[in-house]
């Protein structure tokens, strides 16, 4: 008998039918129009003077120094990393719990759900309007059913006014970060929870030991858009408190609007805007380098 002819590999097909970088050049022509060269504009300004209306003058690095040296400034930059440690340790427990929580087939989850999802359909301004209104000490919701408590005047009070910015903020974002962990739980695989239950794990044990590492980039990706998102609070803090009282709220993004906007000082106000954007961008990557995340390895192993 003849021997069988050596089997010969077929030839792998040309790759044609895949994305390509090109798909991503509409995107990026858009980004570039609208975030780059704005920004890029913003930076070049941050080196001259401008009142907003007259011709900029090449001021060198008078700005940079004018904004160090301010006091505002300064208290501002301090009232900023106040409210993004506030607003951090408020919104991310509050966020997982609930995520977690509705994500499993517990009784009236469908209802809860969509309550505690409602603030994501208003706008920040709205929002704020609307809590200045309850707050109110004298037609507000303490006054209309006559409770001492909230009839205090909690936005006129420096020692309460940022405590309300950080409450009336993560009534508002938590649902979206709450949302994030719905969708991070049900992509965890049952057959970990079922083992566990076997093996007589508890439901702490459970959410300790596998819900948590199994939503580590979940909670990474809540995390950067906490911390970072804690740099743009500018409308909900301009409508509730416009800065006020006596600067209590006057964070950085606000500070950088009523420096241009009020004092009609561009440039010093344009070199505020190039340290929120740096601080932004470094607190993202940092966040991704140090978790690990841009490796982007399976959280699904061995299931």
């Amino acid at each position: 008998m003849r021997a069988a002819p050596p089997h010969r590999a077929r030839p792998a097909p040309a790759s044609g039918g895949g994305p390509t970088p090109w798909m991503a050049a509409p995107a990026l022509v858009l980004f570039g129009l609208f975030a780059l060269v704005p920004l890029a504009g913003v930076a070049v300004l941050s080196f001259a003077s401008w009142d907003g209306l007259g011709a900029p003058r090449w001021a060198g690095a008078d700005n940079w120094v004018r904004a160090a040296g301010d006091p505002v400034t300064r208290e501002a930059v301090w009232l900023t990393v106040k409210l993004t440690v506030l607003c951090y340790l408020f919104q991310a427990p509050v966020s997982l719990l609930l995520g977690v929580y509705t994500a499993t087939r517990t009784r009236h989850r469908e209802v809860l759900a969509v309550l505690y999802f409602l603030p994501l359909l208003f706008s920040s301004a709205a929002v704020a309007l609307t809590f200045k209104g309850l707050l109110d000490p004298n037609f507000g919701l303490g006054a209309a059913l006559d409770l001492p408590l909230l009839a205090r005047d909690w936005l006129g009070d420096p020692d309460l006014a940022l405590g309300v910015v950080v409450f009336v903020v993560g009534w508002s974002f938590i649902p979206f970060h709450a949302l994030l962990y719905q969708g991070g739980v049900r992509q965890i695989p049952a057959s970990l929870y079922e083992a566990a239950r076997i093996d007589g794990a508890s439901a702490p044990a459970q959410f300790l030991h596998i819900t948590l590492p199994q939503l580590k980039y979940t909670i990474v990706t809540s995390s950067t858009l906490m911390l970072v998102g804690s740099l743009t609070y500018f409308d909900l803090v301009f409508v509730l408190t416009a800065g006020g009282p006596g600067g209590a709220t006057r964070i950085l993004p606000l500070d950088m609007y009523l420096t241009g906007f009020r004092s009609y000082d561009m440039g010093q106000a344009s070199a505020i805007g190039v340290v929120l954007v740096a601080v932004g961008l470094a607190l993202a990557l940092g966040l991704n380098r140090l978790t690990g995340s841009h490796r982007m390895e399976s959280r699904q192993e061995g299931a």
